[in-house]
């Protein structure tokens, strides 16, 4: 974690907030409509959201800006300033904490939801075990886990050379200079629907939904591929 934590801070110190997108991801904000936005906003104050990864906050903003009690982790305290100041710009609060994903700082049974916006790739398969285990760990009973993570269909993970594999689904960084994200130099974990399901179930959660996003790059030549996946606590 070292290596992840080291590298963001570098990209945070030197770009702000151009190293982020400042706006909340599309699939989130839809898995935020289907299940919360419902919800009255004075009814909202109760909920406990908490994303893991939270950057520099273009998520956590919006979160906090829908009236719920937001919480915000991060392993980069660079990334946790700059969110900071983004909540301060949007005029709202949050919760922020720097830790790991692997050891979350939080009570048992606390969040109502907790979201994974592209950052538990950055932890091998065993390490990404142990983060479920924690997410189950917090998350409420009938809570909700969302997840938009690399998807094993990406081209960038079946043609990875010149990168190696750390194990079955881990990259030690994105290597090929026509791949997306490329320069990413820490572990890069992708994975498929089939796998994240069945890693869910075993923690007690039953997977709500399950889809495939895709995008394509250099003018089609390059295909990624995330999987949105949404499931509940039993």
């Amino acid at each position: 974690m070292n290596t992840v934590r080291s590298w963001y801070d570098s990209a945070y110190a030197s770009l702000g907030f151009a190293a982020q997108r400042r706006y909340p991801n599309e699939e989130l904000l839809r898995f935020m409509g289907r299940h919360f936005f419902g919800i009255d906003r004075v009814q909202r104050s109760s909920k406990k959201v908490l994303e893991l990864g939270c950057g520099s906050g273009a998520n956590l903003w919006m979160i906090a800006r829908e009236g719920f009690e937001t919480f915000g982790l991060d392993l980069s305290p660079e990334a946790l300033r700059l969110c900071g100041i983004m909540l301060e710009n949007w005029g709202e609060t949050a919760s922020l904490q720097a830790g790991s994903i692997l050891n979350l700082p939080y009570s048992s049974d606390m969040f109502d939801a907790v979201v994974d916006v592209f950052s538990t790739y950055c932890v091998n398969e065993i390490e990404f075990g142990r983060c479920l285990d924690e997410v189950a760990r917090v998350t409420k009973s009938g809570g909700l886990y969302f997840s938009y993570s690399p998807s094993k269909n990406s081209d960038a993970f079946g043609m990875h050379h010149p990168a190696a594999k750390i194990d079955d689904s881990t990259l030690d960084g994105i290597a090929r200079s026509t791949s997306p994200y490329y320069g990413n130099t820490y572990p890069f974990r992708f994975i498929s629907q089939e796998e994240y399901a069945d890693l869910l179930r075993n923690r007690g959660f039953n997977v709500i939904s399950s889809e495939r996003i895709g995008r394509t790059y250099r003018d089609g030549a390059e295909y990624f591929e995330f999987v949105s996946l949404t499931a509940q606590k039993a």
